[in-house]
């Protein structure tokens, strides 16, 4: 960040809006509250999981800067940890300038990392109020994860770095970890039909984060739908000859909704592409997959059991189906673990064939 980026010392905006995210999908959500939620707002970004950086548009932001993990990014020498804190909150200070109201977005609080910006900041931005609201983590976010003793001891003891750096006061709170109970917190953000256990006087429900899928169908174009392959027969998940079974069942469902156009992205096991067929596009991606879907549309996604059917469901809006075949065919370890994986991939909304 440069100096242009900064608003000037002397005078604060009204209400900055501060982001903090780890994955692309955090970061989609980030971009639609900013568009829907806060506009007007100065829009800061802090990312501060690597895998991000390709995802991040420096231009849609106001301010947009990396911010190292303390405890996995220490500065060099005594005390790395700490002293990182202390100049993350110096560099994420100037990143917001001066402002009147902060409003600070993180998918979890429970973290020192995190948590030590809610007291922090509002002193070192001038800001008279400040609001913290919790960003949608996928299916993490669909059930509560109540602090136990160890944690709360450990919030207590994250606090007593106050007394060698005073500006380290870590906000201690019970409840869920992720803040959802805290008294700082005044809204969580939930994905369009994903369920979740949070206080629907607090919740907000996101537009899809990926609109548009059938954009190119409404212009004239051809349809086209996302096949997400996987290690099949080659791990014995399935033998070759359902495996065969299911290929046919795709492309059957296909011809029947009138998509004509497959691109097909294998999977780094998958070498063979053991679900692909000739016309397919195959997708060559200098990129991660869930980062590719965040600006490529489609009509469909299919596969079978891969997870990034999950994160499909979560991306597109519902015109989009995320649709997971040949479950009756899978040989899953036991049945305990087709239960499980039934249930999360319903409550996602991913249909099964």
């Amino acid at each position: 960040m440069n100096a242009a980026d900064r608003p000037p010392e002397s005078s604060a905006v009204s209400r900055v809006a501060l982001y903090f995210v780890a994955s692309p999908l955090q970061y989609l959500a980030a971009r639609r509250i900013a568009v829907d939620f806060e506009a007007g707002a100065r829009q800061v970004l802090v990312w501060y999981k690597r895998g991000v950086t390709p995802v991040v548009r420096q231009q849609d932001w106001d301010a947009a800067d990396y911010l190292a993990w303390p405890r996995w990014e220490p500065l060099p020498g005594p005390f790395g940890r700490h002293r990182r804190l202390r100049a993350n909150i110096r560099q994420v200070a100037a990143l917001v300038g001066r402002c009147d109201d902060l409003v600070i977005h993180s998918a979890v609080f429970d973290t020192e990392a995190i948590n030590y910006f809610l007291r922090a900041l509002p002193k070192a931005c001038g800001a008279a109020a400040m609001r913290a609201r919790i960003l949608p983590d996928g299916i993490i976010s669909i059930r509560r994860y109540p602090l136990g003793r160890a944690k709360r001891i450990a919030q207590y003891l994250r606090k007593l770095r106050r007394l060698v750096a005073p500006e380290l006061d870590y906000w201690c709170f019970g409840g869920d970890r992720i803040g959802s109970d805290a008294p700082f917190c005044d809204r969580i953000y939930v994905l369009p039909g994903l369920p979740h256990e949070y206080p629907e006087a607090k919740t907000v429900r996101l537009p899809p984060l990926v609109a548009a899928a059938t954009q190119a169908a409404a212009e004239g174009g051809p349809r086209r739908a996302l096949l997400i392959g996987q290690p099949l027969a080659g791990t014995g998940l399935l033998s070759g000859a359902d495996r065969d079974a299911v290929a046919t069942e795709m492309r059957d469902w296909l011809t029947r909704h009138g998509i004509t156009e497959v691109d097909y992205k294998g999977h780094p096991k998958d070498p063979a592409r053991e679900l692909s067929m000739p016309g397919d596009r195959i997708l060559e991606l200098d990129e991660p997959l869930e980062v590719w879907m965040s600006h490529t549309p489609y009509a469909a996604v299919l596969g079978v059991r891969s997870s990034a059917l999950l994160f499909a469901r979560q991306l597109y809006d519902r015109q989009t189906p995320v649709l997971a075949f040949g479950w009756q065919r899978v040989r899953f370890k036991s049945e305990a673990e087709r239960r499980d994986m039934e249930r999360t991939f319903s409550a996602c909304g991913v249909e099964l064939e």
